[in-house]
C-alpha cells in the first residue's frame, strides 16, 4: 500500500523491534502494522516517550498471560502479613469467662498471629485500674510458654491494653 507523494503530510514513524529482539529499524507506522499483521502478530507501543517511538512486534496475549503468571509466582513467595486479633476482658470477669478468651487466645498465638488484649472500663470501673493491670499480667503469666509481651499494658482512654506475639519456634 502506498501512499500519494504529498511532500507537505508528514508521516508518524516508529523504530521496530522484531518478536525475536532484533531491531528491524525506522518506518511508517502503517508500514510496521503491516508487517506484524503478515506475521500474524501484534504490534505494541512499548517507549511512546521515545525520539522515536519504539513499537515491538509481539503476540501480545501471550504477553500479558506471562505477565500475570509471573504476579502470582511473586503473591506465592510473598511472606503472609501478620494478623493481629483482638480480646476484650472486663475488670468484672468470671474465672470460667476468664478460661475461655485464655483459649481463644491461646488458640490464636498458636496460629502465629498478634493478640491485642484489651480491658474495657465501663463507668466507674475506671478507679479500678490496678485491677485491669493484674488481670493483663495473669494472661500474660498464663501464656508466657507460648508468648511474649511485644508492648506493655498501656492505658488509653477507657482501655488498657497490651500486645502478645508468639515465641519463634527456638526459644
Amino acid at each position: 500500500m502506498d501512499l500519494p507523494k504529498n511532500e507537505g503530510i508528514k508521516v508518524p514513524k516508529v523504530r521496530v523491534v522484531d518478536e525475536k529482539g532484533k531491531q528491524v529499524g525506522i518506518m511508517p507506522t502503517w508500514k510496521a502494522l503491516d508487517l506484524a499483521k503478515s506475521k500474524g502478530l501484534d504490534l505494541v507501543l512499548v517507549a511512546p516517550n521515545a525520539d522515536p517511538p519504539v513499537a515491538k512486534i509481539m503476540n501480545y496475549g501471550k504477553y500479558k498471560y506471562e505477565q500475570q503468571k509471573k504476579i502470582r509466582e511473586a503473591k506465592k513467595k510473598q511472606k503472609k502479613q501478620q494478623q493481629v486479633k483482638q480480646m476484650k476482658f472486663r475488670v468484672k470477669i468470671d474465672e470460667h469467662d476468664y478460661q475461655t478468651k485464655l483459649k481463644h487466645i491461646r488458640r490464636f498465638l498458636e496460629d502465629g498471629a498478634r493478640v491485642r488484649v484489651a480491658i474495657m472500663f465501663i463507668g466507674r470501673e475506671i478507679v479500678f485500674t490496678e485491677k485491669g493491670k493484674e488481670i493483663l499480667d495473669r494472661v500474660a503469666q498464663d501464656v508466657s510458654d507460648i508468648a511474649e509481651v511485644e508492648a506493655p499494658p498501656k492505658l488509653e482512654g477507657r482501655d488498657m491494653w497490651m500486645t502478645l506475639k508468639p515465641k519463634k519456634k527456638g526459644e
